[in-house]
């Protein structure tokens, strides 16, 4: 199939996604070493007139975590850091409370028992680089660190962060060393983790989840861990990311901004090994090492779903290796906050993002798969490259 017949086949499709609740959406679609599909349908706003475009910069909440688990694995490449050392080697006041043993590998994949946010955080706060790694770094942990499975919504990117920003050898922040040894190799054009003050106005506001909604996560009791994983006051919703601050911030956790057509990029890099057109910024073993399942994989995450607890396939790389509407197998992805994903298959080389305006949070009809809002790219993308998607759910 050329790539103007998947390109028409998921043009074809984005109506009925904007029917299933979607307000404007992009699909970006690398095959066969190239951008096949970027496609871009519905509005800015809902009571709007401006279209959605294909270069309109999104923020993609959790998708960030792939781009941030990426920059620990170039240092890796670069014999900078050791994924079993504890991270106070790199990071030497972290060795307080019981964290003295914690490994660069038990925060990579969830493992840390720090999923917390500090007490007090407030949007402002969050974007205060130094506040919250200094916070972090007193912590103690919930669990001890490597015994239990515990999603750290937010925090992972600051710990991860704050590794990589200390083992840089030129000092960069961490936007800088993203931006340098990411965002331009890779021409990740309109990338940003977090967005210039001069280009705030072209990313579009968002709607659905509001702070009332974030406050149904966790259980019964109010020290419910996934609640302080992910407090009301900073949680990802359209109430605290359509904020100027938190857009503006470098938050490596959920803070990435940009168009699908660039975040499948970092997405091609990964499906081809660790290298696109040319440029290899990871060895293809490294890539592949990321297929490993986390230790006790099957175990229920004591963060990630709230009240609802359930064993997301977090890998020992930091992505997820399997999504529950376009698949697994030789997968490294990651989704986000509201329904936002990206998705790379090593085998075959195809990688893919999805970006939106919508955020559908709670949504009961994310786990129902032809009721997903995706559900019509995944059958387009099914039809034009069934050897990529053969495990997925609907197909």
């Amino acid at each position: 199939m050329t790539s103007g017949d998947a390109s028409e086949l998921v043009r074809a499709a984005l109506p009925e996604c904007l029917e299933r609740g979607e307000i404007g959406l992009q699909v970006a679609v690398w095959a066969d070493g190239r951008l096949v599909v970027d496609e871009a349908a519905g509005l800015l706003a809902p009571d709007g007139a401006a279209p959605m475009t294909t270069g309109t910069p999104l923020p993609v909440f959790s998708v960030t975590k792939a781009i941030t688990a990426t920059a620990l694995h170039l240092q890796a490449e670069r014999g900078l850091v050791d994924y079993e050392a504890p991270v106070a080697r790199y990071w030497p006041r972290f060795a307080v409370n019981g964290k003295d043993r914690m490994t660069v590998r038990d925060v990579l994949s969830h493992r840390s028992g720090i999923p917390q946010m500090p007490e007090g955080v407030t949007p402002e706060l969050m974007a205060d680089w130094d506040w919250m790694v200094d916070r972090i770094a007193g912590y103690t942990p919930a669990f001890p660190p490597g015994t239990k499975n515990g999603y750290q919504s937010l925090v992972f990117g600051w710990t991860v962060g704050e590794i990589v920003r200390r083992t840089d050898p030129r000092g960069r922040g961490f936007a800088g060393f993203v931006q340098d040894e990411i965002f331009t190799p890779l021409a990740m054009t309109d990338c940003w983790m977090g967005a210039p003050a001069d280009e705030l106005h072209r990313v579009p506001a968002l709607v659905g989840v509001g702070a009332t909604e974030v406050r149904q996560l966790g259980g019964e009791g109010p020290g419910e861990l996934a609640k302080r994983a992910m407090p009301a006051a900073v949680a990802p919703s359209a109430t605290v990311h359509n904020l100027p601050v938190v857009r503006g911030a470098v938050l490596p956790g959920a803070g990435a901004i940009g168009p699908a057509h660039s975040l499948v990029r970092l997405f091609a890099l990964l499906a081809g090994g660790g290298e696109l057109d040319g440029v290899r910024l990871l060895s293809e073993r490294r890539v592949r090492a990321c297929l490993a399942p986390r230790e006790n994989p099957d175990e229920l995450d004591t963060v990630f779903g709230g009240g609802n607890r359930i064993a997301p396939p977090i890998g020992r790389g930091g992505y997820w290796t399997a999504h529950d509407l376009f698949g697994g197998g030789p997968v490294l992805c990651h989704p986000g906050a509201g329904a936002s994903i990206g998705w790379a298959n090593v085998d075959t080389g195809l990688a893919l993002v999805v970006t939106h305006n919508r955020m559908f949070g709670f949504d009961p009809r994310l786990h129902e798969v032809r009721d997903h809002p995706f559900f019509p790219i995944l059958a387009a993308l099914s039809t034009a490259y069934p050897e990529s998607f053969a495990s997925a759910s609907g197909s």
